[in-house]
């Protein structure tokens, strides 16, 4: 691979992270496998996206993401008042609580619990972490192109699977 390759569309970039919101500890990857996204295909929030352009593997930053640019503002369209009689018993009634809810079509959505009333439970469907800004500490590790299928479905495949399939 070229040393000198840097971070453009269509280039597989694995990358450590450390997320910070409000001084506090979020999610990193280091613990895990890095990052693996297509650059430019939308496969990670777009005011990280935007600040990658140009990096090289080894290169490093700390990257402010803006609401707007993370996962969005709190969109108060995304509330939802469901009737306590017709919530399943089984789930815990507890502001906070995260569950997976299904919308008309059957469709799996995240939901938080967000308010409990005497008649109502008011659910949140906006992303855990809308309007928060994000402070990133990232680390590209890996650069590579992207295969044909790959930009085609949109999203990296896992080459352990691929190599296992041949063996």
């Amino acid at each position: 691979m070229n040393e000198l390759q840097k971070v453009e569309d269509g280039l597989v970039v694995s990358m450590d992270y450390i997320l910070h919101v409000d001084g506090e500890l979020v999610d990193e990857s280091t613990e895990k496998e890095p990052l693996e996204f297509i650059q430019g295909s939308g496969g990670i929030i777009p005011g990280l996206e935007k600040a990658l352009y140009g990096m090289a593997i080894g290169d490093s930053k700390v990257v402010q993401v803006s609401a707007k640019d993370g996962y969005g503002e709190v969109d108060e369209d995304a509330f939802s008042d469901v009737p306590r009689d017709q919530f399943p018993d089984d789930i815990p009634l507890e502001e906070g609580i995260e569950l997976q809810v299904r919308d008309e079509d059957g469709s799996m959505m995240q939901a938080c619990i967000d308010n409990i009333s005497d008649t109502t439970i008011r659910l949140d469907f906006n992303h855990p972490l809308a309007g928060m800004d994000l402070l990133f500490n990232i680390k590209i590790v890996g650069l590579r192109q992207a295969t044909a299928e790959e930009l085609e479905h949109g999203h990296v495949h896992d080459e352990l699977m691929h190599e296992e399939d041949e063996e």
